[in-house]
């Protein structure tokens, strides 16, 4: 398609305010960072802080005793596989949000906003409660926008439209089909609000996919195709965001030229300076051929997720640690892979490693960086980075990744300079 366009000729308008057409997915857990996501509204994008996990990631931030005084109210409740009992304070998950979207909202300059990515998937053993406590206390903290993930949302808006800013913050969803947005705004509808953009995720993305394990047999301009015309047909005015493999300027070019309004890039962030993924690990990110990136069925949450495929958390039979954790625990605190690890234990002779190969503990494991989640043109990330003449890459920064996206003509992808001191 066009060659002679850059992003930063066209403009997103949301709420009457124009972005550059660049957002940053919130990816989990702490691998979207409050500096990642500030560089993109300095930068005059979106970026998207990540709900994920907040109590155990502002521990680690700010000092603080949340997954701590959790796991001590349940500790008791360790050797039990019925895990209804354990449930997360309401006021200590409140909290946790709040100070993570203010201390971003207080160090936020320049013309772009902040986003947080809510998932919907996060049950907690309260699914309904935990969302609405989650998305009141970022609405409460000044958030600019809510990006609602990981699931259909069907009842979210009515879970805040009593808030005083549920008309004033951007609300927007993730889908990866037509079908699913049908339904998710037929039922917002009856909130008399629409959402103000829409997310679609395609198959390439990362993490966890709006697909089946036949992710391939789908295409995201398709999808957005039919989205855009849908749209259009409904005279519904909703800005289109593709999302899942967008690698270049000229790939985002592409899709605003079909009528997308921007378009949401994260893989190529997951190496730079200001992502939260150890310095060791984005080295691993770098070295990844195409073949080492692989789409598994290890969630608990019965959807797919990529990923490369020597992430340590594969096959590792680390104990379910819900009285800490617990964000994947349902309405009726069970979590398949409980089941998982206590059939694996059961069969496993004493004094041996117990390994789960079915699935993973992913609360513990994403906390501990172990899930290494990418998009499927993650083999690619070595073009962007500068390989050093002592081994291993220099990582470039978020805004020369974000500038490489907005100014860059046609699909080729641009190394920062070789700093001499790295070098």
């Amino acid at each position: 398609m066009s060659h002679d366009r850059t992003l930063d000729d066209y403009r997103l308008v949301l709420g009457g305010r124009e972005y550059v057409p660049v957002v940053i997915g919130g990816m989990g857990v702490d691998i979207s960072t409050r500096g990642l996501a500030l560089e993109a509204a300095r930068l005059g994008g979106i970026g998207h802080l990540s709900d994920a996990m907040l109590p155990a990631v502002m521990d680690t931030e700010h000092r603080t005793h949340f997954v701590k005084n959790k796991l001590k109210r349940y500790k008791a409740n360790a050797g039990k596989r019925d895990k209804s009992a354990v449930q997360f304070d309401l006021g200590d998950l409140a909290q946790a949000t709040h100070m993570q979207v203010s201390t971003a909202m207080e160090a936020k300059c320049g013309s772009g906003a902040l986003f947080i990515n809510c998932m919907e998937k996060l049950t907690m053993n309260n699914p309904a409660g935990t969302l609405r406590t989650r998305l009141t206390a970022a609405m409460d903290a000044g958030i600019d926008g809510v990006t609602l993930s990981a699931g259909l949302h069907l009842g979210t808006f009515a879970l805040i439209e009593d808030h005083p800013r549920f008309h004033d913050v951007r609300l927007g969803v993730i889908v990866s089909s037509l079908r699913a947005l049908k339904l998710f705004l037929k039922k917002s509808a009856r909130t008399g609000r629409m959402p103000d953009y829409i997310v679609v995720e395609g198959p390439l993305a990362g993490g966890h996919l709006g697909f089946g394990m036949d992710w391939a047999q789908y295409d995201l301009k398709t999808i957005v195709a039919e989205i855009i015309a849908y749209l259009q047909a409904e005279s519904l005015s909703i800005a289109v965001i593709p999302a899942g493999g967008i690698f270049s300027g000229g790939d985002g070019v592409d899709f605003l030229e079909m009528g997308a309004h921007a378009v949401q890039v994260a893989t190529r962030f997951t190496i730079s300076r200001e992502c939260g993924l150890p310095a060791q690990l984005k080295q691993e990110y770098l070295a990844a051929r195409e073949e080492d990136i692989e789409v598994n069925m290890i969630s608990p949450t019965g959807y797919p997720m990529r990923m490369l495929r020597n992430s340590p958390a594969i096959g590792d039979g680390v104990r379910p640690n819900c009285e800490a954790y617990g964000y994947l625990l349902d309405r009726n605190g069970h979590c398949a892979y409980i089941d998982a690890w206590e059939e694996a234990a059961a069969a496993t002779p004493p004094g041996e490693p117990i390994h789960v190969q079915s699935l993973t503990c992913l609360c513990t494991q994403m906390r501990r960086f172990k899930v290494w989640t990418c998009g499927h043109m993650a083999y690619r990330l070595k073009e962007t980075a500068r390989l050093l003449d002592g081994g291993g890459y220099q990582l470039p920064s978020a805004e020369h990744v974000f500038r490489d996206y907005q100014f860059t003509r046609g699909y080729a992808v641009h190394p920062p300079a070789l700093d001499e001191d790295a070098a």
